[in-house]
């Protein structure tokens, strides 16, 4: 399956979010990552209209969690950005050509069509298995348990020092 890069982004979004003491601006998160303010700014718009995360207007607005993030699973962060749509669609190629099936005699979903089905459904259920909260505590297992509250720290100082 194949994902896009705002995918990454929105997940290690969620992820830092989690770690901060108040809302951070979408500018502050790009810099974090060191990326295009504009592009991740739409990552975190489809992440609000899926309601994963909330904008809080005002001097320190920005971005927060709308709920636990053992609440929240990679799968949510993909379909918010990705869409919820099938990544194979089945065009019915076996009804085409001069040995197309006829279409009452397609009472099943073909072999192809069903291995992509059953792909998909192992591919979302890895997914929805891990939650935000899985991942922060595989970076604390992986990068030691003051990295995020680091990263916490640095996001707060945008709001602390006006920038």
């Amino acid at each position: 399956m194949k994902m896009s890069g705002g995918v990454e982004w929105a997940v290690h979004c969620c992820v830092v979010l989690t770690a901060a003491s108040e809302p951070v601006p979408a500018a502050r998160l790009a810099q974090l990552h060191d990326v295009s303010p504009s592009y991740l700014a739409k990552q975190m718009q489809a992440l609000s209209r899926a309601g994963l995360v909330k904008s809080v207007q005002g001097k320190t607005g920005g971005y927060v969690l709308t709920r636990p993030a053992a609440e929240i699973t990679v799968l949510d962060v993909v379909q918010a950005v990705d869409g919820a749509g099938p990544a194979f669609v089945c065009t019915e190629i076996r009804q085409r050509g001069p040995f197309g099936t006829p279409p009452e005699d397609c009472t099943k979903a073909c072999p192809v069509a069903r291995t992509m089905a059953a792909a998909e459904a192992a591919w979302q259920a890895s997914l929805r298995g891990v939650s935000i909260a899985d991942l922060v505590g595989t970076v604390e297992q992986d990068s030691g348990p003051e990295a995020l509250p680091t990263i916490g720290a640095w996001l707060n100082t945008a709001n602390s020092s006006g920038g």
